[in-house]
């Protein structure tokens, strides 16, 4: 039995999903269901599980619809394709899975993942509970402080303030400059027309903020000057769909977040209907393992009880009345 870390470890699930379904072996059934995600996704969460051991955890899914952020910018993800087919019907099985296998499930209307883990881990940090936030989304750098840690599965990395400044050139707290400053193709989050991480970095180092880069804008030369004026009605925008928001009404309290037992037989069920053999194996076996144990345990209850009926009868007077207390004796 391994001990239980005080952690409360988050899991983007929306990030899982999207890297195992495009980075994965495109598994199928027999029947020809797709199940190279829900294979990939399940065996990170349980290897990460197994190694961290946390008192608390969640999985953490955007929900389907739109956001607030669609509302502060209809044009926010509108160039994304719609989700592969092949993808979205793995999702239903993925969702029961990790229900079953114990660990809280949430997904919240309105938000995205991303605004949940960070509200969660704002909880955390005030009651002194470390984070570990396992994702592979850049935007998630903003909320790297002391006791909370970003980790990539698929990449084997871990990144606590220091090693996020060390990647991106910029602490965490300037990450939404950062990334606002180059803008978010793959969410159409509008940025500086040419400008990558080095000259974000540059700025940011030499300006200190996006503020105050943009308060320098007028006196900066060339194409570079040139496209930063440009883009100075739309940067605060930028900053702010980039910005995480720690402030969303959650179904669960932390408390709630305990990982429970598994339910072998329902996920067992899933395994076969979704041919999942290494999964099915090793279900089956903890199975056995619990049945095994169970079964020893009772053979030792009824040995005790037993054994505890032989010693009552073989003590003599066992079976006379106990004697009458004495009086105290005065003064």
């Amino acid at each position: 039995m391994h001990a239980v870390n005080p952690v409360l470890v988050l899991v983007d699930g929306s990030s899982y999903l999207f890297r195992a379904f495009h980075a994965l072996p495109p598994l199928t059934t027999f029947d020809g269901t797709p199940t190279g995600a829900l294979h990939g996704v399940l065996s990170m969460i349980q290897k990460l599980v197994l190694e961290e051991t946390p008192s608390h955890v969640a999985v953490v899914f955007d929900a389907p619809g739109k956001t607030f952020r669609d509302d502060m910018y209809a044009e926010y993800k509108a160039h994304r394709p719609a989700m592969p087919e092949e993808l979205r019907v793995q999702i239903a099985p993925l969702h029961q899975a990790i229900a079953a296998l114990g660990l809280p499930l949430l997904i919240v209307e309105g938000v995205e993942a991303d605004d949940v883990i960070a509200t969660l881990t704002q909880q955390a940090q005030a009651r002194g509970l470390p984070v570990l936030i396992s994702t592979g989304d850049k935007d998630m750098a903003q909320l790297s402080a002391p006791g909370v840690t970003l980790i990539d599965t698929m990449k084997n990395t871990r990144l606590d303030p220091a090693g996020v400044e060390e990647k991106f050139g910029v602490p965490p707290q300037r990450i939404v400059d950062y990334l606002a400053l180059m803008g978010d193709s793959s969410d159409n989050v509008p940025g500086v027309k040419g400008c990558g991480p080095k000259t974000a970095v540059k700025w940011l180092q030499e300006y200190g903020s996006l503020d105050g880069v943009m308060a320098a804008a007028a006196s900066m030369k060339g194409k570079a000057g040139e496209n930063l004026r440009a883009a100075l009605a739309h940067l605060p925008l930028s900053r702010e769909l980039v910005t995480v928001r720690s402030d969303v009404a959650l179904p669960l309290a932390l408390d709630a977040l305990r990982p429970a037992p598994p339910k072998l037989d329902e996920l067992i069920a899933l395994a076969e209907r979704y041919e999942l053999q290494r999964h099915l194996k090793m279900w089956r076996a903890q199975m056995d393992a619990n049945a095994k144990v169970s079964a020893q345990l009772g053979r030792e209850e009824v040995g005790l009880e037993e054994r505890g009926t032989s010693l009552a009868d073989e003590v003599p007077g066992s079976n006379a009345s106990p004697p009458s207390p004495q009086p105290s004796p005065a003064g």
